[in-house]
């Protein structure tokens, strides 16, 4: 059994750090020597202030790196011999976000600034024998720390460029996938229909030539093999398209319903509420919804009327289709394929999609897509 983990927010963990180094540079500050009561209180405020500018270090590396240096040269001053733990965060902090030539200018001139405080606030040899190990001391933590940031930036870059990689691969696989498909579409059904297509309009013409009329069920193979070819076009089409034509989307639905119109169906569309911003995902899914509902009620519905409602919420696309045609309460719902591709498509994006019959006479689709909220 895996057990899921505990996500902290980034910014909690962020001041739970920077509470933790202001706490250690309090101890330490408190607990080591430190002069009377004058600069104590500037110091301890240096102290936190230091520890408590690191809750910033994800979103200003360098601002924290500058702010953090001060507060460390000005505690020296003040008389706490306390080593620069949240200065040494900070160069962590602005390696791992790239800024390694600042980062290394600012590090020397703080190493210059900190001996130089040792030698002039310390009198005499004190200040000198301060001075001399501290330089060593210090230079060790700041390598270290500006290792350990570009060894973390070099993982990470290595991570993202790993999981582009990846992503590269699947795609042009799908891509691939795709032309095949296209392909075995093309060879195997495209000759076929085509035949169906011709022979079935030969048919009609040559009956019409000699004065017959031509028999209901040729007429609707004629027509039935009229509508296969365009499907299969627009099929083909959409498997070798590489995304470089627009998507159909909200925008197209209008047009979706007053071609649904010019075949006798009479539709209407109503729509409600503000258009929030959505994904390419959700406009295209809620564009084949309507595409596909308003396809059935044509073909199998046997309908007069139908509508399509669109309503615009805070968190969600909510869309609507009704027909008046022949299904009834007591009719079980055909799960075709395009059904089962609506439901595919809807629950993909994490919405819901109902299809029954009305409670009197006719169907409804009903699909809730969710909307990302912008900020």
């Amino acid at each position: 059994m895996v057990k899921g983990r505990i996500r902290v927010p980034a910014g909690v963990a962020d001041w739970a750090i920077a509470a933790g180094v202001a706490a250690l540079l309090l101890g330490t500050g408190w607990s080591g020597e430190h002069p009377g009561t004058g600069p104590d209180l500037i110091g301890y405020a240096l102290l936190a202030a230091g520890g408590l500018a690191l809750a910033a270090l994800r979103r200003a590396p360098l601002v924290v790196l500058a702010v953090t240096g001060l507060c460390a040269v000005g505690y020296q001053a003040a008389g706490f011999d306390v080593l620069a733990v949240s200065y040494l965060v900070a160069v962590y902090g602005a390696v791992r976000a790239g800024h390694r030539a600042i980062t290394v200018a600012a590090s020397v001139t703080m190493l210059v600034a900190l001996n130089l405080t040792a030698l002039v606030f310390r009198d005499g040899p004190v200040g000198e024998a301060l001075a001399r190990p501290r330089g060593v001391l210090e230079l060790a933590w700041l390598i270290a720390a500006f290792a350990a940031g570009e060894a973390v930036r070099q993982a990470e870059r290595r991570a993202d460029e790993a999981e582009r990689t990846r992503e590269e691969t699947a795609r042009r696989r799908a891509d691939e996938e795709r032309l095949h498909i296209a392909r075995e579409l093309h060879d195997s059904l495209t000759h076929q229909i085509s035949i169906i297509k011709v022979q079935s309009e030969v048919a009609v013409h040559l009956a019409r030539r000699r004065g017959e009329q031509a028999p209901h069920t040729l007429l609707a193979i004629q027509e039935a093999g009229r509508e296969a070819t365009r499907e299969l076009r627009a099929t083909l089409q959409a498997l070798r398209d590489d995304d470089t034509a627009p998507p159909r989307g909200l925008d197209h639905i209008p047009e979706l319903v007053e071609r649904a119109g010019s075949t006798g169906l009479k539709t209407t569309l109503t729509i409600k509420g503000q258009r929030p911003d959505v994904s390419t995902a959700v406009g295209r899914t809620a564009y084949r919804i309507v595409q596909e509902s308003l396809t059935n009620i044509a073909r199998h519905a046997a309908a007069a009327t139908a509508s399509v409602r669109i309503d615009y919420r805070p968190d969600a696309l909510a869309i609507r289709i009704d027909d008046d045609g022949k299904a009834t309460p007591d009719t079980a719902p055909t799960l075709g394929l395009g059904l089962l591709g609506m439901r595919e498509r809807v629950t993909a994006l994490g919405g819901r999609l109902r299809a029954e019959p009305r409670g009197e006479r006719g169907f409804t689709v009903q699909a809730e897509l969710p909307v990302e909220q912008t900020s």
